[in-house]
């Protein structure tokens, strides 16, 4: 029977570590598997993510044309119904500051939309949120609103 006091590793797992520079013998001595000079072997020596050394990069040969919505677009914070019927009582008033205030929702920018995951056995009436059709009716079947 497996238990946390004999677990390990599966075999073939666990590599024993390359130790570098330790004399020829090893595979790893002398150049220490970075071959001879340039800029790869000094120390510090990285090229940056997408550099092809001094070419024009491809992500600047690209032409950026057109709009792009993805700086207005507008964000939804999705909540879904059993977590929010858990948090408050039968026949509350939910608004987005109650949900954000709960813990439900980040406090972000964004429209708060309820989803319908979960059951709702409690009288939630919603307002100033986004529903999705399945969750409104949920929330209408338990006698609930939404506005």
């Amino acid at each position: 029977m497996t238990s946390l006091s004999n677990l390990k590793p599966r075999p073939g797992a666990k590599h024993r570590t390359k130790r570098l520079g330790c004399g020829e013998s090893s595979g790893h001595g002398k150049t220490s598997g970075k071959g001879h000079k340039g800029q790869k072997a000094r120390s510090g020596g990285s090229i940056r993510l997408g550099f092809e050394g001094g070419q024009m990069p491809l992500m600047r040969k690209m032409p950026k044309r057109g709009f792009n919505n993805t700086r207005f677009r507008e964000g939804f914070l999705p909540v879904n119904i059993g977590r929010v019927g858990a948090h408050f009582e039968a026949g509350a008033t939910i608004t987005p500051k109650d949900l954000i205030s709960a813990g439900l929702v980040p406090n972000r920018q964004g429209i708060v939309k309820l989803l319908s995951v979960g059951e709702v056995a409690k009288v939630l009436h919603f307002k100033g949120v986004a529903v999705s059709a399945v969750a409104k009716a949920k929330v209408e079947a338990a006698g609930g609103s939404v506005e």
